[in-house]
């Protein structure tokens, strides 16, 4: 007999410290797909990204607040979690990044190593990505890296760096981010004994693509990235042990004839078994759904399915791979869509729950 487990979901929204910018939901798939909020968190300025744990029993949460000289900057805020109630009880708040001033040094993603030895944290504004150390129990202790980007982009809006994601290969050797300012996608490695990342390559996009997030196929021989600005996909095969990324093909996001300029992507995601790769459009305000051949990384298109609310800005797969729930900002809800693992496609449950400007959707399962 199979240990009953049950899957929460974690949200994290745009919202002033007054508000439920952080809450909690169960998720039930053997009805359906239905949603039940269980907690909120308040106290924390625009949690938009966050990171589960649940060995750990930990949520940390990326904030702002002002930094005393005119600007602001970033803080992770680590929550202890009751996996029984879905409560939130705060553990402690460090800095992310250091102060610029008037300028902005506040975060916009967060992603932790398989050994829980290390959160890396991407500054959009501040064009940096920071490594903050954890301890054996999982609390942050200090910010002991960061790493600056610098140059520009061929677009006005990519006057600067903007890091938006870091990704950690399948076998934790190196950290990918992607700078949707340089149009490139930096690799890492990070040396455990000196705490400080070290720079490993570069691979360029197309000038004005602005990759955004990434992901590694479930099988770690191909990568692929959405790149925000240009509405496409690129796919790259993946050589483990240089670390290296080969570009395949890049496909438009959208639909013939749909006005590039009028959308901008957000979010990628595999299916469970990897045949299958989603994306979100912004504007278009649809997921794109592709066929993946992982031999050659190569992509076709199989649909595009409404996200019924404006701005899908993040989504998530169920981890049994049966559905896929997207994160609609401008909708202020979640949406939940039924996923058939034989042919990729989306069908709308029916389900859905309200909430304030969501930016991200995280599961994690636990034992019920």
């Amino acid at each position: 007999m199979k240990d009953k487990t049950k899957l929460l979901l974690f949200t994290g929204s745009y919202a002033t410290a007054e508000e439920s910018g952080v809450q909690v939901f169960a998720f039930d798939g053997e009805a359906g797909g239905t949603l039940e909020r269980l907690a909120t968190a308040e106290g924390v300025t625009n949690p938009t990204f966050v990171n589960v744990d649940p060995s750990g029993l930990k949520l940390y949460a990326i904030g702002e607040k002002p930094n005393g000289e005119g600007g602001k900057e970033g803080e992770v805020v680590t929550f202890a979690i009751d996996p029984e109630t879905g409560k939130l009880a705060e553990l402690q708040r460090i800095q992310t990044m250091p102060s610029a001033g008037k300028g902005q040094t506040t975060t916009c993603n967060i992603n932790r190593d398989a050994g829980n030895e290390h959160l890396v944290v991407c500054s959009y504004h501040g064009g940096s990505v920071g490594l903050i150390t954890l301890d054996k129990k999982g609390l942050p202790v200090a910010l002991a890296d960061t790493a600056v980007h610098t140059g520009q982009g061929a677009l006005p809006g990519q006057d600067r760096p903007h890091p938006h994601s870091a990704i950690y290969s399948p076998d934790g050797r190196y950290l990918f981010v992607s700078d949707l300012g340089l149009d490139l996608i930096r690799s890492y490695r990070i040396n455990k004994e000196t705490e400080t990342f070290e720079a490993v390559g570069d691979t360029k996009l197309q000038d004005g693509a602005g990759p955004r997030h990434f992901v590694f196929h479930p099988d770690g021989k191909s990568a692929y990235v959405i790149n925000e600005l240009n509405s496409t996909v690129t796919s790259f095969l993946y050589d483990a042990a240089a670390g290296t990324l080969q570009p395949a093909v890049t496909l438009s996001t959208l639909p013939e004839g749909y006005p590039a300029d009028s959308n901008s992507c957000a979010e990628i995601a595999f299916s469970k078994d990897g045949r299958y790769l989603y994306g979100s459009n912004r504007g278009h305000d649809s997921i794109v759904v592709y066929a993946v051949d992982p031999l050659t990384a190569g992509l076709t298109l199989v649909e595009h399915v409404s996200t019924r609310g404006g701005h899908p800005r993040h989504f998530t797969v169920t981890p049994d791979g049966a559905y896929l729930i997207v994160a609609n900002r401008d909708g202020n809800n979640l949406v939940v869509f039924a996923l058939e693992p034989a042919s990729g496609r989306l069908s709308f449950t029916g389900h859905t729950a309200e909430l304030s400007k969501p930016v991200c959707v995280m599961p994690a399962v636990f034992p019920a």
